[in-house]
């Protein structure tokens, strides 16, 4: 998952950068609001956390231009204005959600995972699907019951398949989904990704929950047939 932090305290920025990247998350940051919305019209994000006192262009006019030009992106609004009449504001200009400053880490995690689990059609953080169960709060896949171990970026790449299971994603979504807007993209890694996954997920490769759809890209899918197959 890739989150946009828009937010001109530097301290600040970090320490939410650094809390998201533990958590498997793909990190832009921007320092005041015009390079925000810049960013937020040319990039694929998940999720923008959004200050609203930036220099340049404020976070409430960000949000608006964002919604006036038809992106729909899942945005928090983190803010030291407290006042109900700024929450009444932000959220009629477009935002999703609203967390003041000072606020608990733990509390932005959850508030920013339910968004990003709304926004992909999930009500639960447990997405279960045949013998598989992805934990959304605990960033852990399990196999019947049992943890399978994954990578960072092997976690990134399931994780967002399975918040789409059945979608047939491109090999550019998933790029644009599980790397930063700095990071040296290798296509290739992805193949390399999907096969690591498919030797953890399945080694007896009876399952098949990974799909390579020609010239289209990839898919989760668990059929009826493969999850009788698992329980049996």
């Amino acid at each position: 998952m890739r989150l946009l932090i828009i937010e001109d305290d530097t301290a600040l920025q970090s320490q939410i950068s650094a809390l998201f990247n533990q958590r498997h998350w793909s990190v832009d940051v921007a320092g005041d609001g015009r390079e925000g919305e810049y960013l937020g019209r040319e990039y694929a994000y998940d999720v923008a956390v959004v200050d609203l006192g930036l220099p340049e262009l404020s976070g409430m006019e960000v949000i608006s231009r964002w919604r006036k030009s038809g992106i729909s992106i899942p945005i928090l609004i983190l803010t030291a204005r407290d006042h109900w009449q700024q929450k009444v504001e932000g959220l009629e200009a477009g935002a999703d959600d609203y967390l003041t400053k000072p606020f608990h880490p733990e509390e932005l995690l959850a508030r920013v995972n339910a968004l990003a689990r709304r926004a992909a059609g999930q009500t639960s953080s447990e997405i279960i699907a045949g013998p598989y169960t992805l934990n959304l709060g605990a960033q852990s896949l399990s196999n019947n019951g049992q943890p399978v171990t994954l990578t960072s970026f092997e976690y990134r790449l399931i994780e967002y398949l399975m918040l789409h299971a059945g979608k047939v994603v491109s090999k550019t979504e998933l790029t644009e989904h599980i790397y930063a807007q700095d990071y040296d993209r290798d296509s290739n890694v992805i193949e390399v990704l999907m096969t690591r996954l498919r030797k953890k997920m399945d080694p007896s490769g009876e399952l098949k929950p990974l799909r390579t759809v020609r010239g289209q890209g990839y898919q989760f899918v668990m059929t009826d047939a493969a999850s009788a197959k698992a329980n049996a």
